[in-house]
């Protein structure tokens, strides 16, 4: 018990986006539609958590194309695939859904619209990160990634007369646009993006934890290791100066890091169920919080269709993981 712990404090927006939402939805329909299993290239989303239920519904998760038999349903994840991979999947005859978000979808259709009139890329993003692989898989040759400021010091593209950056959707916001003024600053023809590449619930969830972090004495941030995301508002809340941690489940909080906290953020990445962030929130009261308050905050109401081919009313609806 911890009697110094006045309260929690949810922020607002946080957990599950609307391409999470769509990519679980699209892996439970299909099963559901065409019967267990269902094969899903890389973790459909990065979380524990979800990627279990799903397994635990019929879903199995492969990183190999090889590993699926002929015929088989197939599903993408969410954060895109190569054309390399695309092509081999239909080589194969699979029966694909795409879960890609369609905010990663978008930067996928500008690289190839712009390729097309001869642009070359600088990619701002993790190197090894799926949706990584897959934006950069968009062409053969000519997109060059850049992981922070030093790297844009060192790219080297064959011409620059026709250069456009484009960004990985899950940045940290504040990284992004520092990195995207060195490549702005070393080349000032560069083309950038109409709208930033940076999906809405990144920004959204990082803006608010801005916002929670100098309330609060500590904060906790539900997420997978591998969710990068996750990472981020756990970065952005340690470098406002506020002490943060980042829990898998309930299970991983340590008592000793609420000693001498009067108050508790609490915040979601994009992939992360509102199941667990209520399970950090009873360990929490069992530590001695006394009440919990949500903050006021942005209300998302984006929503993005399913492909073709699961939207039939035969389906019964799943039994959605939230």
């Amino acid at each position: 018990m911890n009697p110094g712990i006045e309260e929690v404090i949810l922020a607002e927006p946080r957990g599950f986006c609307a391409g999470v939402d769509r990519a679980i939805e699209i892996v439970e329909r299909a099963i559901a539609k065409f019967g267990a299993p269902i094969y899903v290239r890389h973790e459909i989303v990065h979380n524990t958590y979800v990627v279990n239920e799903l397994k635990a519904k019929g879903a199995i998760f492969i990183e190999e194309l090889s590993d699926v038999p002929p015929g088989a349903t197939l599903v993408f994840s969410a954060h895109g695939v190569s054309k390399a991979v695309e092509q081999e999947a239909r080589d194969r005859g699979f029966e694909i859904f795409d879960a890609t978000c369609p905010l990663v979808t978008k930067v996928h259709v500008e690289v190839a619209k712009l390729a097309k009139e001869g642009y070359e890329f600088i990619m701002i993003g993790h190197k090894g990160h799926p949706e990584v692989e897959g934006t950069m898989g968009q062409l053969s040759s000519g997109i060059h990634l850049v992981e922070d400021v030093a790297d844009v010091a060192k790219v080297a593209p064959s011409q620059t007369e026709k250069l456009a950056v484009v960004t990985q959707t899950t940045l940290s916001v504040d990284d992004a646009a520092e990195i995207a003024a060195a490549v702005r600053a070393r080349f000032p023809k560069v083309r950038e993006p109409k709208q930033q590449d940076i999906c809405y619930a990144t920004q959204n969830r990082q803006d608010a934890v801005k916002i929670m972090s100098p309330q609060v004495d500590l904060v906790i941030v539900v997420g997978s290791p591998t969710s990068s995301n996750s990472n981020r508002l756990r970065e952005l809340a340690q470098r406002l100066g506020t002490e943060s941690y980042m829990v898998d489940s309930a299970d991983e909080l340590k008592p000793e890091w609420f000693e001498g906290k009067g108050r508790i953020g609490l915040t979601a990445g994009a992939s992360a169920p509102e199941v667990l962030v209520r399970e950090v929130i009873d360990r929490v009261r069992a530590f001695g919080a006394v009440s919990v308050r949500k903050m006021d905050g942005i209300e998302e109401t984006i929503k993005f269709p399913l492909p073709k081919g699961l939207k039939l009313d035969d389906i019964p609806p799943p039994g959605h993981i939230s």
